[in-house]
């Protein structure tokens, strides 16, 4: 097979994966050509991302409840909420930072685990039993937040989270040193990592892509995380939340790639029943996706808290819809079992490059959510038509 005819064979069989890459490089492209490069600017872009990062860690967490073929509506007002607690903590109680964050996170689990034991042991529709957590603890926003109506947080370490960045350690014709080595550091990574796995492939007799195909892969994406980092080092680097959605997609990743509680989620996704017969814990597995669910969701609300550096009554709404139309972009099927959550960052940063391009362009909030929902619909309608082709 010739190197063209290889590799539209490839976009054709991985549309899904591909699909969503090709339509944020679209976007990107056309928004670029349409404000004459002001949405490539650096600061555009560094702002992007961070207007990006709490709704991304919420979409990680999303695509794996939708790959087990559930759905949480309840995540936007327990990030909202938990945001709050965090603020009351810092200011009216006096805990430090490193003492809230761990807090916070735990009580995210908890809350997480509490739905997945509806869902997974009662047997509550998700739908269901996560909308009345939306609802209570929307209640419970406001009840804590109703006697100030907006809790400001003065805490500089925690306010850097949402609004600080990496030291520069040094510039180097004005490019920040230390984003440029991260940048660096992570195309390291990301080579060693598809090195290793087309390695192990060929070892157990696997089919693999050809070397021209698998090259032009290596440098395609190189060159988009550095030029990414080459732009954001040249304004004022990697911020925090960056570096923590960072964080996040890679656990998440290695997570759900390579090891056996990775296999077991997209197995319960594919057939709960076939899984249940081969010895899975669905149980189990519903209830550590769930908790998994919660414990994002209060690193989201303490994103979001940390860039407003405050809390307040109307702090998570929406952020579920969000979560969710971000996660369909991503990749991930309706039908369960399918779904990545590279592609849910992605998703992530597809919807808010549609917001931010959007606003550079004046375009109307009207408009605005009218065209956010046509992508939402034609990202489902694509899923369901690729599911009919293979099927």
């Amino acid at each position: 097979m010739s190197f063209f005819n290889e590799a539209r064979f490839l976009i054709k069989t991985n549309i899904r994966d591909y699909g969503m890459y090709i339509a944020l490089f679209v976007i990107m492209l056309t928004f670029s050509v349409m404000t004459d490069g002001l949405f490539m600017s650096s600061r555009n872009i560094s702002n992007l991302l961070d207007s990006a990062g709490y709704i991304a860690v919420l979409a990680v967490g999303m695509t794996l409840i939708i790959v087990i073929r559930h759905i949480d509506l309840s995540v936007g007002f327990v990030a909202g909420f938990l945001g709050a607690v965090a603020a009351i903590f810092l200011t009216q109680m006096g805990l430090s930072v490193w003492l809230v964050i761990p807090i916070v996170l735990v009580f995210g689990i908890i809350i997480g685990l509490f739905n997945g034991f509806l869902v997974a042991k009662i047997g509550i529709p998700s739908f269901v039993a996560t909308l009345a957590g939306m609802l209570i603890f929307r209640g419970a926003l406001l009840n804590v937040t109703e006697s100030t109506g907006t809790i400001i947080v003065n805490d500089d370490l925690f306010n850097s989270l949402g609004n600080g960045f990496i030291p520069s350690l040094v510039e180097v014709n004005g490019l920040h040193l230390l984003s440029v080595l991260v940048g660096a550091v992570g195309i390291a990574l990301y080579i060693y990592s598809e090195l290793s796995t087309r390695r192990n492939k060929v070892t157990y007799g696997f089919e693999v892509i050809s070397l021209p195909i698998f090259i032009v892969k290596l440098v395609f994406v190189s060159f988009i995380i550095g030029y990414i980092t080459w732009v954001l080092a040249g304004y004022n680097g990697f911020s925090w939340t960056v570096v923590i959605m960072l964080l996040v997609v890679v656990i998440y990743h290695f997570l759900s790639t390579k090891t056996v509680l990775g296999r077991n989620i997209y197995a319960v996704g594919s057939n709960p029943e076939a899984a249940h017969l081969s010895g899975i814990n669905v149980t189990k597995i519903t209830m550590i996706v769930f908790g998994s669910m919660g414990m994002l969701a209060a690193l989201s609300g303490i994103l979001f808290t940390a860039r407003l550096q405050s809390a307040t009554t109307t702090a998570g709404t929406l952020f579920e819809l969000d979560a969710i139309a971000a996660a369909y972009v991503g990749g991930v099927s309706s039908a369960g079992g399918v779904g990545k959550v590279t592609g849910a960052i992605i998703g992530a940063i597809v919807m808010a490059s549609l917001s931010s391009g959007m606003n550079l362009l004046g375009v109307g909030i009207s408009y605005q959510y009218m065209i956010r929902g046509g992508v939402l619909a034609a990202a489902v309608i694509f899923d369901v038509m690729t599911r009919k082709q293979r099927g």
